[in-house]
């Protein structure tokens, strides 16, 4: 190290009026036994001996110098702790060499040398983690800036394929493998995503590993992308359903708050990801439109309505012919709706049906000919009550009759 320059604004010099080529060696022992660059002492050592000679603290911009020290160690990747050890090693070096110290026999200045010797290393310290976490913070602001761009980008599926597949590398993902998108949604007015997403993702990490993961927020729910099930976590796990497993993590971590769960079936490549998403975006919406009580809904279980959501005339028509007769008994269609909803969902079981409804297998029986008579499509007749079921499934879909259907055109 060489002989510090004066300051031009002050006049005086910045080191030690000594040839200060002493410091070197100190600067080298010290960012050796901590494990950190020696050039994130910068004019710090010439700064301590300085003081310990002299006598003078520092100036603003010497300060602002150590300040800037702070943020380039933080975006080397040098913990603030390892920065800190780096300056306080070579503060008690620097002090068992500095000559004028050891050969005073001055107690008086001794104590003002070391005095102002811990002035300087406070000062220096302070500032020195004020730039760190400064530039921590900034680059945390860019990774979730960046994170939540991939994301949007990711699960749009409209974006460049080799410049997606370039960017996931930095986040673990190779998206030539099969991933599922599992959603996690609040079902409290005042669930916060932000809330669920630190947890979440160290309990994925723990299962999953920190590779073919990734975990943000999207739209005020929690998006997480699991491997698919050809990986080694299912394998460990057999027979656990991912969206189950995540829902247990939250009651697991004791997430305050009721969630729902919705899980995309896995798919391969970067189109495979959008896929997933939309399956289980459809999924939270059949879920609320359906008025389903469970908190874990899957897209395969409801890809019927996804089916019939797509055409939405389609259905209209569909209801409209085949169950609005169902209007013309007393009380409406409500009641002979609901013993066709149980008898589909009883395995076309009549018995099972009367159970269900709380009431005798006559009633449910009388009830399936009143509507084949009113409607003229019969459970008995398998392309009628193919017609039947679907008409059911779009009711529960448009939530007729408590909504009426739209006037024809």
């Amino acid at each position: 190290m060489t002989r510090s320059q004066p300051d031009p604004r002050s006049g005086r010099p910045a080191a030690p009026s000594a040839d200060d080529d002493w410091l070197a060696p100190v600067g080298a022992s010290a960012a050796a036994a901590c494990k950190a660059p020696v050039e994130l002492l910068g004019g710090y050592l010439p700064l301590l001996a300085d003081a310990a000679i002299n006598g003078r603290r520092p100036d603003s911009f010497e300060l602002d110098a150590v300040r800037e020290l702070g943020r380039r160690a933080a975006a080397q990747g040098v913990g603030a702790r390892r920065a800190v050890e780096l300056y306080l090693s070579a503060a008690w070096r620097l002090w068992r060499q500095l000559p004028v110290v050891v050969r005073s026999s001055d107690p008086e200045k001794v104590r003002r040398s070391a005095e102002a010797v811990l002035r300087v290393l406070d000062d220096a310290v302070g500032v020195l983690v004020d730039g760190h976490q400064a530039e921590r913070r900034e680059m945390i602001r860019h990774e979730e800036a960046q994170r939540a761009e991939f994301v949007d980008d990711l699960l749009r599926g409209d974006a460049d394929v080799s410049w997606l597949v370039e960017r996931a590398e930095p986040f673990g993902l190779d998206l030539g493998k099969h991933h599922h998108v599992v959603l996690v949604d609040s079902r409290d007015p005042n669930g916060a995503a932000e809330r669920a997403a630190p947890a979440l993702e160290r309990a994925v990490v723990e299962r999953f590993g920190d590779r073919e993961v990734l975990v943000a927020t999207k739209d005020g729910r929690v998006v997480v992308i699991v491997p698919g099930r050809s990986a080694p976590a299912f394998a460990r796990t057999p027979g656990d359903d991912v969206g189950i497993v995540l829902h247990e993590d939250l009651r697991r971590l004791r997430v305050a708050g009721s969630w729902r769960v919705a899980a995309g079936r896995a798919f391969p490549g970067a189109y495979g990801i959008p896929r997933s998403y939309e399956e289980a975006r459809e999924a939270l919406v059949f879920a609320d439109r359906l008025g389903l009580d469970t908190d874990v809904v899957h897209a395969r279980d409801l890809l019927v309505y996804r089916v019939l959501g797509r055409d939405q005339a389609a259905i209209l028509d569909l209801v409209r012919d085949v169950l609005s007769p169902l209007d013309q008994v007393r009380g409406g269609a409500e009641v002979l709706l609901e013993t066709l909803r149980e008898y589909f969902n009883a395995g076309e079981v009549a018995t099972e049906a009367a159970r269900r409804l709380h009431v005798s297998v006559r009633t449910v029986t009388y009830r399936l000919a009143r509507v084949a008579q009113l409607t003229g499509y019969s459970v008995s007749r398998p392309d009628q009550r193919f017609s039947l079921h679907a008409a059911v499934l779009g009711a529960r879909l448009l939530d007729w009759p408590a909504t009426p259907l739209p006037s024809e055109p």
